[in-house]
């Protein structure tokens, strides 16, 4: 089962603010982010009082309570987007968070929630003052999505920004009609950020 804090942000979002409060107390300086060795993400991961990975688990935890509401966090050595060759295995260049909630629905402000959480106030604030620098989608994308008769690529909607620290890549899956119900919230490395822009230009 989840733990009480995740149960909170995956499954009560009415109740979050309370929680959010001793999630930031508890872990108010991430020690462990993009640009850091293996070792140390792996070791931060196993003592993080809201990833509490189990056993088996290191680099990718999973947390569900149903089949309804499950919660996800990766770190990676590779860059987000397609997958490319990196000489470089023992630095983390990607972190992941993944929601998905067929019950509450999943929003931005949740998705900020839980980058907050999981990663302290310094983080959280370099987020909120990033610089959006692409957003998607646009009306052509919009119209070649419906023109091809994919209507998961029309729902997509994201933003990227650079802050000071990091980059971010924010998406939830909104239909047109209806609420969305999965989203993610990825930091990664700024240098890494022209590749994945380029990617979700072109898609």
């Amino acid at each position: 089962m989840l733990n009480q804090s995740l149960r909170k942000l995956a499954i009560a979002p009415i109740a979050l603010f309370s929680w959010i409060a001793v999630g930031t107390f508890i872990n108010t300086t991430a020690q462990a982010l993009p640009g850091r060795s293996t070792e140390d993400v792996g070791a931060w991961i196993k003592s993080h009082p809201t990833l509490r990975p189990r056993r088996g688990e290191k680099f990718l935890v999973r947390k569900s309570d149903t089949a309804a509401q499950r919660f996800t966090f990766q770190a990676s050595v590779l860059p987000p987007g397609k997958i490319t060759f990196s000489r470089d295995r023992s630095t983390i260049r990607t972190e992941r968070i993944a929601m998905y909630d067929a019950i509450n629905g999943m929003s931005l402000s949740r998705l900020q929630e839980s980058l907050r959480v999981i990663y302290g106030l310094d983080v959280y604030q370099d987020f909120q003052r990033a610089q959006v620098i692409y957003n998607y989608p646009n009306q052509s994308a919009i119209n070649s999505a419906r023109f091809a008769k994919t209507p998961v690529r029309e729902a997509l909607r994201g933003e990227l920004r650079v802050g000071d620290r990091y980059a971010y890549w924010v998406e939830v899956a909104k239909p047109n009609q209806g609420k969305a119900f999965t989203g993610q919230m990825t930091v990664l490395l700024k240098k890494d950020l022209n590749k994945l822009e380029s990617e979700l230009r072109n898609r």
